[in-house]
């Protein structure tokens, strides 16, 4: 007969049974009381809201959250960052300037460098950088930095969310641990969930307001707090089950742009071998009315999120022993781009009679994207880096990009003049900014490498252009 201790024997009475069942009632009143008072800060817009990360993520959502009604401190330990937003200074191109500058003079927005004011916050929201090690493995460390100085703060009542994309698991196997570090409970002292950012950088159609927002809690009071939060401020809530049901949501959507944007790349490696415009067969092709959604062809993936996101899901498969064949192989093809275009324009270069290290080559557009100023994972910047390895004159110009610095690069944007176009040997269209006046491009370089099809308008000089 095993032995209990004097404590559990006076719990095993009726008595200790009856003084069990109180407390437990006082602990479920006491959660019950928190939801319901951060419900009531939510719902009357009371509440005070955190955003650590002021980037493309980050800031968007803080004036969103201002424009209606709530007070909101965005944590920014990038100083230049925090002392132009107090400044009311815009430097993301989807806010509007005069809304932000509104906001801050309002009192509504501000932006703290340290964590000191977290115990002021009733929900904070964390939009940091998840980016790839090395070895294109996840690297979570703005993430965890970022939860350990929350746990130094952290007080009962409070709603966490990561709006970072990363590998289902995150919140609730690397973030709930650290939290509760602080001595409190998830679902008992504080909530957490995960809502995917779905931001489009330039995007004018859609914006953090009117793109449905998916939320999962780790917890029924976390999914109900976190999910009445987003609705204050976002048209239309999807509610997730889980917050790895979340986390997984958003992998998904960018591996699906990655894989297909892999297709196309893979079709146009293919179309080159066999001597057919791949942007011919991909304009026919997308005449289709259904059964078929537009992709296109580049020099490379860039941005925050496809060059990084599916390697995410690929090291989580590792650990259930499952190999993401299809992800791995799309990645390759991807990461192989920057390689073809310097294979296509050292063929432009030998047709023109230059060798490339006596070759002057000018970079058109060093942004991952059309009519945006970042240039994160551009696949421009490696193919810059490869040129610049066969002792090619690489020169660059980018009216949103003024000077870049990145993976060992720096550069500063030139003036774009026919004195400069003359002086080149290529001229490689490697974003295809809706600025530029292709036609006076191609009328003044004695050559183009169109990796984007921005030249497509162009009527005259058509024997001067290569497509990718």
């Amino acid at each position: 007969m095993s032995q209990l201790s004097p404590r559990r024997r006076k719990l095993d009475t009726p008595v200790g049974k009856r003084i069990l069942r109180l407390h437990s009632d006082q602990v479920e009143a006491e959660i019950i009381g928190r939801v319901e008072t951060l419900l009531d800060k939510i719902s009357t817009r009371k509440a005070v809201v955190g955003i650590v990360g002021l980037g493309y993520v980050g800031l968007p959502f803080a004036v969103e959250k201002a424009k209606v009604g709530f007070r909101v401190i965005g944590i920014e330990q990038n100083t230049e960052r925090t002392e132009k937003v107090n400044r009311g200074e815009n430097y993301i191109p989807d806010i509007d300037d005069d809304e932000l500058r509104e906001l801050v003079g309002q009192g509504m927005l501000q932006a703290v460098p340290d964590f000191s004011q977290v115990p002021k916050m009733d929900v904070i929201v964390i939009a940091v950088p998840t980016p790839l090690t090395r070895n294109l493995n996840p690297d979570l460390q703005f993430v965890e930095h970022v939860t350990r100085e929350l746990a130094r703060y952290l007080r009962p009542g409070q709603l966490i969310s990561l709006e970072s994309t990363t590998y289902p698991g995150t919140t609730q196997e690397v973030m709930l641990p650290i939290l509760e570090t602080s001595g409190l409970k998830v679902e008992r002292d504080f909530f957490l969930a995960h809502s995917p950012e779905r931001v489009d950088p330039g995007n004018a159609r859609y914006t953090t307001k009117n793109t449905n927002k998916v939320v999962g809690g780790v917890g029924p009071h976390s999914h109900q707090v976190a999910v009445a939060f987003y609705s204050q401020a976002i048209e239309k809530v999807v509610p997730v089950s889980s917050a790895d049901v979340a986390e997984m949501v958003k992998i998904f959507e960018n591996t699906f742009r990655a894989v297909n944007i892999a297709l196309v790349n893979e079709l146009t490696l293919l179309c080159d071998r066999m001597g057919l415009n791949v942007w011919e067969v991909l304009d026919a092709a997308f005449t289709k009315p259904f059964g078929i959604m537009p992709f296109y062809p580049g020099p490379g993936v860039g941005g925050h999120c496809i060059p990084l996101d599916p390697h995410y899901l690929e090291w989580k498969a590792r650990e259930f022993n499952f190999n993401t064949h299809f992800i791995a192989l799309a990645g390759e093809i991807n990461r192989r781009m920057p390689e073809f275009v310097r294979e296509k324009a050292h063929r432009a270069l030998n047709h023109l009679g230059v060798a490339p290290s006596r070759s002057k080559i000018l970079i058109l557009g060093v942004s991952y994207k059309r009519d945006l100023g970042d240039y994160r994972e551009s696949p421009a910047i490696e193919v810059i880096r490869l040129l610049e390895r066969d002792s090619a004159d690489v020169v660059y110009h980018d009216p949103f990009v003024p000077q870049f610095d990145e993976h060992g690069i720096s550069m500063k944007s030139e003036i774009l003049t026919e004195e400069l176009l003359s002086q080149t040997s290529l001229v490689i269209i490697t974003a295809d900014h809706t600025c530029i006046d292709y036609a006076w491009v191609v009328e003044h370089a004695q050559h183009v490498l169109d990796t984007r099809n921005a030249t497509k308008n162009v009527e005259t000089n058509r024997e001067k252009i290569t497509l990718l």
